[in-house]
């Protein structure tokens, strides 16, 4: 049975693909989703059949599409990083040029929490335009 990560658990809850669940990084410095497949005991590429594989390059394309669509980032960064978290999970992150990490990385950046309000907004406004996609 499938169950988050307890540290993915503690994200947003935006929608759910064919594939993957999308959660939302409580972060205003930069747009940021994560892409969960919805696979029991994945840590890797590696534990995902070529199909599977597919389907989540499918799914990080629309979502990358949808970041860029919604908050016109110069960069779009696209991660698979699991050394503290080690369910696979994808990073959509919004980069600009006049961001706090710009050009370096975001992971040393302490986070920056959304106003509750504009929180929901923009979550709404990325569930939205998946709702979209889905149709």
């Amino acid at each position: 049975m499938f169950e988050l990560h307890p540290a993915l658990k503690k994200k947003d809850f935006v929608c759910d693909l064919p594939f993957c669940t999308v959660l939302f990084e409580d972060n205003a410095l930069f747009p940021w989703i994560f892409l969960v497949p919805r696979k029991e005991n994945v840590r890797n590429m590696l534990d995902l059949t070529t199909d599977e594989r597919l389907t989540l390059m499918k799914e990080i394309e629309i979502a990358e599409k949808i970041m860029n669509q919604l908050f016109h980032p110069t960069q779009t960064n696209v991660a698979m990083i699991g050394n503290l978290t080690p369910q696979l999970h994808v990073h959509v992150i919004c980069r600009y040029d006049t961001d706090p990490c710009w050009p370096g990385t975001v992971w040393n950046q302490p986070g920056k929490p959304y106003p509750a309000t504009a929180k929901e907004e923009v979550i709404n406004r990325i569930k939205k335009e998946f709702e979209k996609c889905q149709k």
